[in-house]
């Protein structure tokens, strides 16, 4: 066995590595050892944008974390504007959600969402006849289904049942699924406050059977009596309910009492 000189020995790794088209490389500390270990065929970790963290924390209803962190982004967006405005409405700090949604409308005057949601505030407030003047203004910007609802919403408010039951069958043909729907979060607030629960239950109930949803339809029934609505003869005879009266889901209905609260 031939013993070489340790320095030898490293010219002639040096020697290779030149000879191969490399650099020599000097020692790795532990630590950059472990970076060089690392995978580094996949992609770059995604880096999450304030607006992204800010939904996070309103998926959870930390709302206070939502508004810092919707107030990184950049200042002059009218969408995180909106967005801290409906925090602040979750945490019922009206005037200031209704201060950031007019900030929404400053920047961007045409935001239907920022529009719909000062309606919502106004609603909150029990001011239904302005509740219904912001309604209509998102609508004539962008007719969504969840602003006809809140539109009809804020008209059964005021006890003006035909038009209610206008805009709800409005929303329902632009969206099937608009009364179901339920989010703590996003751009858009719908309101689900009413007085009248009955009633309310009662008309939804006529919708959905008229568009031939019978299960939705049997189901609102049930939430409309349990409420207690009263006028049981509107079930018997009322057209839109032709199609359920005969089955027995619909003739066990009739039967419940209201529920006691």
């Amino acid at each position: 066995m031939v013993f070489r000189p340790l320095a030898f020995i490293l010219a002639a790794g040096i020697a290779c590595a030149l000879a191969a088209g490399q650099s020599p490389q000097s020692p790795q500390s532990p630590k950059s050892a472990l970076d060089s270990a690392a995978p580094t065929s996949g992609a770059p970790p995604k880096v999450l944008s304030p607006e992204m963290r800010g939904d996070i924390f309103m998926a959870r209803k930390q709302y206070r974390e939502a508004i810092d962190t919707f107030r990184e982004g950049p200042p002059r967006d009218p969408v995180l504007w909106n967005k801290i405005g409906i925090a602040y409405h979750q945490m019922q700090q009206l005037d200031t959600a209704k201060k950031s949604y007019e900030q929404a409308l400053r920047i961007k005057p045409d935001y239907a969402e920022a529009m719909n949601n000062i309606g919502t505030v106004y609603y909150s407030r029990k001011s239904f006849r302005r509740a219904v003047t912001w309604y209509q203004r998102a609508i004539k910007t962008t007719p969504s289904a969840s602003f006809y609802s809140n539109l009809g919403t804020a008209y059964f408010a005021r006890k003006k049942y035909e038009e209610a039951i206008a805009a709800y069958k409005t929303a329902l043909e632009l969206n099937p699924n608009v009364f179901e729907e339920r989010s703590s979060y996003g751009t858009t607030l719908q309101e689900r406050t009413v007085e009248e629960r009955a009633k309310y239950h009662y008309f939804l109930a006529k919708l959905y059977a008229k568009a031939g949803r019978n299960e939705l339809a049997l189901q609102y029934i049930r939430k409309a009596i349990e409420e207690g609505f009263k006028e049981r003869k509107k079930l018997e005879e009322d057209p839109e309910f032709a199609a359920l009266r005969g089955l027995p889901e619909f003739k066990l209905l009739l039967t419940l009492e209201p529920r006691v609260l």
